[in-house]
């Protein structure tokens, strides 16, 4: 069992930045790869980053974000991070962090992963 709580949203002006945190309680979290995913109102929830487990040496991103987006993990604090620069409206969205299970499914679904937190929402205004 796992329990993740997500922080760090809020409303910012396009171009700027936001840190999003991940704190997880329950299960060893470095044992896991970790990843974000957000959802927009009316779209379906899509993937952003994910990190490996243990070092986090392997990190994956959508192309939408990749060069603006950066995701770490502190597996002394049980916490994921994801630094967002440069963002613009299309950013806007519920972000979620979630904890990978590969026999779920890939990184990069929904589908593969099998503990999420409740979100924390990031609004980018133009």
């Amino acid at each position: 069992q796992q329990h993740l709580v997500e922080s760090g949203g809020g409303l910012v002006q396009a171009g700027g930045s936001l840190r999003l945190s991940c704190v997880a309680s329950g299960r060893t979290c470095s044992n896991y790869a970790m990843g974000w995913f957000r959802q927009a109102p009316g779209k379906e929830r899509e993937f952003v980053a994910a990190i490996g487990s243990w070092s986090g040496r392997s990190a994956f991103y959508a192309d939408s974000v990749k060069g603006r987006f950066t995701i770490s993990r502190d597996n002394a604090k049980n916490t994921v991070y994801l630094q967002m620069n440069s963002l613009n409206p299309e950013d806007t969205a519920v972000y979620y962090c979630a904890s990978h299970s590969p026999s779920y499914g890939g990184y990069d679904v929904p589908q593969g992963y099998n503990y999420w937190g409740q979100g924390t929402q990031v609004t980018v205004s133009s």
